[in-house]
């Protein structure tokens, strides 16, 4: 069951770090800052 659990919990870390980067896009003071948090989460995507 710990495995189970272990699973659950990164999945829910995983998501609530892809809402937090989502609204950190949203609301990005520069298109510069936007550009750089987009590149960001394009390589946080390729490390899993």
């Amino acid at each position: 069951m710990s495995r189970l659990f272990q699973a659950i919990r990164t999945r829910q870390v995983d998501a609530r770090q892809r809402r937090e980067l989502n609204r950190a896009i949203a609301t990005a003071a520069t298109p510069a800052m936007r550009d750089e948090l987009v590149l960001a989460a394009q390589r946080s995507a390729f490390d899993r």
